[in-house]
């Protein structure tokens, strides 16, 4: 059970951060856009194993459930641990989700400036992730209270 309530928790704040990523980069240019890192990787990775990616909408709408995926998994960590500890495990794993998110693009061969492209940018990145982890902290002190 705690691994189920870890995934829902963890599926809350991927939505979240995706919900604010979007809703935000739709009306401020200076916003990052994790969503063109996203959709190098996923088109890069299929090219690399001989695989078509899509194009258009349907790549931003397969790029966008690979990424609700992944930041599931990795949010619902929260549920490892100490449960008393759930609020600074949401915060770290967030932030640390973040500052990935600024330092990885580029060892890994893409291009990090739709995150690195300003100062606004790279803060806001950190601060998307750390608030899914807060998110993902709030649903899982709600699945577990007693």
């Amino acid at each position: 059970m705690r691994k189920l309530k870890g995934i829902i928790s963890g599926l809350a704040g991927a939505l979240a951060v995706n919900i604010l990523h979007e809703t935000i980069r739709r009306y401020d240019s200076k916003a990052p856009r994790i969503d063109l890192i996203g959709k190098e990787a996923l088109s890069k990775s299929l090219t690399g194993i001989g695989v078509e990616p899509p194009k258009g909408k349907q790549l931003h709408q397969a790029t966008l459930a690979g990424d609700i995926v992944s930041n599931t998994l990795y949010y619902s960590l929260i549920a490892s641990g100490d449960a008393n500890k759930k609020w600074l495990r949401g915060a770290m794993l967030g932030a640390s989700a973040g500052i990935g998110a600024l330092k990885l693009p580029k060892p890994m061969g893409l291009d990090d400036r739709p995150v690195t492209k300003n100062r606004k940018a790279e803060v806001l990145t950190v601060l998307y992730y750390t608030f899914g982890g807060l998110v993902t902290a709030a649903t899982y002190a709600l699945l577990t209270k007693k």
